[in-house]
């Protein structure tokens, strides 16, 4: 077989090419230096608000933990509670006070949903994406770990 037109064949593998890159999409992750930098505010602030303490919990957008500091005197189970309060958010894609406010509004069936439906997660937003999220527990309010979360999801990360 004799091809007339090369340019057929050019046209033909650039099309393809291009489709294969088409089908891959570009993602960004949370490292540790990130996680530090995002915990780091987090503590500023809540040491700046006068918490008495409180656990801060990094996940990436999967819900698995990339990082977890637990300030002195907070109470043990709040490391679990943080953690699983970033988990929630990273898995949902939004904030956890919604979910709280939805039980406490009588949706009573969220309760049985299984991840914590507590305030105080937040996702970490990076050019439009959930890369992961924060989770904080031990303030002295819910309202306040909800604080705390946004201060470190908000810290900027380029």
């Amino acid at each position: 077989m004799t091809l007339s037109n090369p340019f057929l064949l050019i046209n033909a593998l650039i099309c393809v090419t291009t489709l294969a890159q088409a089908q891959v999409r570009t993602t960004y992750q949370l490292t540790q230096e990130s996680c530090k930098k995002i915990a780091a505010a987090s503590i500023k602030y809540a040491v700046d608000n006068a918490a008495p303490g409180g656990s801060v919990a990094i996940v990436d957008a999967g819900g698995h933990l990339l990082y977890l500091e637990r300030m002195d005197g907070t109470f043990a189970q709040a490391a679990e509670v943080s953690y699983q309060k970033a988990r929630s958010a990273a898995l949902f894609k939004k904030e956890t006070k919604g979910f709280e406010d939805n039980i406490n509004g009588g949706r009573f069936a969220l309760t049985t949903v299984g991840p914590v439906m507590l305030q105080g997660g937040f996702p970490i937003l990076y050019k439009g994406e959930v890369i992961g999220a924060i989770g904080v527990s031990g303030a002295k309010t819910a309202d306040q770990d909800t604080e705390i979360a946004k201060a470190g999801a908000s810290t900027k990360l380029d």
